[in-house]
């Protein structure tokens, strides 16, 4: 199984590094990249572990960071669809598939 980003999930992840680095340090940014980077491998490992979003969606906040991954798992491959802070309004990045 392998792990795939949407494009707009690329950007989510490029922003919020570039926040830490800006707002905290370069090491802080790597550290949340690092964190994505485990999730991503545990949702390989259990790709139901997130919670229920919609009939196709899941979601998996990250354990330091206030960042939420919503995710499709398929039979090969997990789909990130948005990586968006919690603070967020509840229905962004809902249109990506």
């Amino acid at each position: 199984m392998k792990v795939t980003l949407h494009p707009g999930a690329e950007q989510d992840i490029r922003e919020a590094a570039a926040f830490y680095e800006r707002e905290g340090s370069a090491v802080l940014a790597a550290r949340f990249v690092a964190e994505f980077k485990r999730l991503s491998s545990l949702l390989v490992e259990h790709p139901e572990i997130g919670s229920p979003r919609t009939r196709d969606r899941r979601g998996f906040a990250m354990s330091i960071f206030p960042y939420t991954v919503i995710y499709r798992a398929g039979a090969d491959e997990i789909r990130v669809l948005v990586v968006k802070h919690d603070s967020k309004r509840p229905g962004y990045g809902r249109t990506r598939v």
